[in-house]
């Protein structure tokens, strides 16, 4: 499926060095030892999900948002507070009920009596990160209230725009849409979200070790902030600065193409899509102290960063053909760039 991954073969011309660096601040390896820490800090709460707890780093390191999605019981909600409590910044919680209206998100404006005026009250959404459990339990005029907030980071009210701070990442946890008590997420909605990732069930040995570690007390109560708000800028820099290869673009594109054109997809993704393939691609790349992306980062990404994003055709849900498996076939199928002379 992959091609080796050596460097000489996607670096021409070569990456130029982390504009951080240059200045002094935070190259890539700090990055990795920054990212590290993190790592071991959720890995310490949340036993036995490597590859769960590496995507949702590279999702924060490509400033963008997670969904979580999966059965309850398994895990959902203590890998987005994890990740929220490993790094020393504001973070919010909002539990998703079908009650919530808009305006418990995004905030309201209300009358002061004492200044004649209205002020604005700001909702949670006014944090570095805002984990949202069961985000799909609420109605879908609520679920919108955070379509402006995720793609442009400011929140609109009664006419006025409100910025938000960086970082600013939304981790949202939801049952399956055949579960009891939910609402579909709309195209939209799962659109502004980076990628997609499910937990699963343990494996017998972590399960065992969950029992001791989770018996007397939570981890998560013991969980100290390991990186700052500060740092998580500084990083998202440096992974902007990760080196993508004319071939490799054009991997990219081809594999983006192909599922607008796949006879299993009534639709395809988006160039939203395609850009935030490319940055989770980046930050994947420096997580692995790389500062060049190899097509191995966009296969390893494609089913996480697309498959959400994408509706089969009714013929293909007949035929219980998921969009996980048209896009896993489409990365085997797909030829990949060789190296560049």
């Amino acid at each position: 499926m992959s091609v080796g991954t050596h460097g000489e073969s996607y670096v021409n011309p070569p990456a130029p060095a982390p504009e951080a660096s240059r200045n002094g601040g935070v190259g890539l390896d700090d990055l990795v030892q920054i990212a590290t820490k993190i790592r071991n800090a959720v890995e310490s709460v949340v036993e036995g999900k490597p590859r769960a707890v590496r995507l949702a780093l590279t999702v924060l390191l490509a400033e963008g948002h997670l969904l979580i999605e999966d059965v309850p019981g398994v895990g959902k909600t203590l890998l987005a507070k994890a990740l929220a409590r490993s790094i020393d910044c504001s973070v919010r919680r909002v539990q998703f009920t079908p009650d919530l209206l808009p305006s418990d998100i995004t905030g309201v404006s209300a009358y002061n009596a004492e200044r004649g005026e209205f002020e604005f009250k700001p909702g949670p959404v006014f944090a570095n990160i805002v984990v949202g459990d069961e985000i799909n339990r609420a109605s879908p005029k609520t679920q919108s209230a955070l379509l402006e907030c995720m793609e442009e980071r400011q929140v609109t009210v009664d006419g006025a725009t409100y910025p938000l701070e960086s970082p600013f990442m939304v981790i949202a946890t939801q049952n399956p849409v055949e579960m009891e008590g939910t609402y579909p997420l709309p195209e939209a909605q799962r659109d502004r979200f980076t990628a997609r990732i499910s937990m699963g069930y343990p494996d017998p040995a972590a399960e065992l070790e969950m029992i001791d570690s989770h018996g007397r007390s939570s981890p998560l109560e013991r969980l100290t902030p390991v990186a700052h708000a500060h740092d998580v800028r500084a990083l998202a820099e440096a992974v902007r600065q990760v080196h993508l290869s004319p071939g490799v673009r054009q991997y990219a594109i081809d594999l983006i193409t192909a599922t607008r054109k796949h006879p299993d997809l009534r639709l395809g993704a988006s160039p939203r899509a395609t850009l935030q393939l490319v940055r989770a691609a980046r930050a994947y790349a420096a997580l692995d102290d790389r500062d060049y992306v190899v097509p191995d980062d966009l296969q390893a990404l494609a089913v996480p960063v697309l498959a959400h994003r994408l509706l089969p055709t009714p013929e293909a849900l007949l035929e219980r053909r998921t969009p996980e498996q048209v896009v896993a076939a489409l990365v085997e199928r797909l030829p990949v760039p060789g190296p560049r002379r």
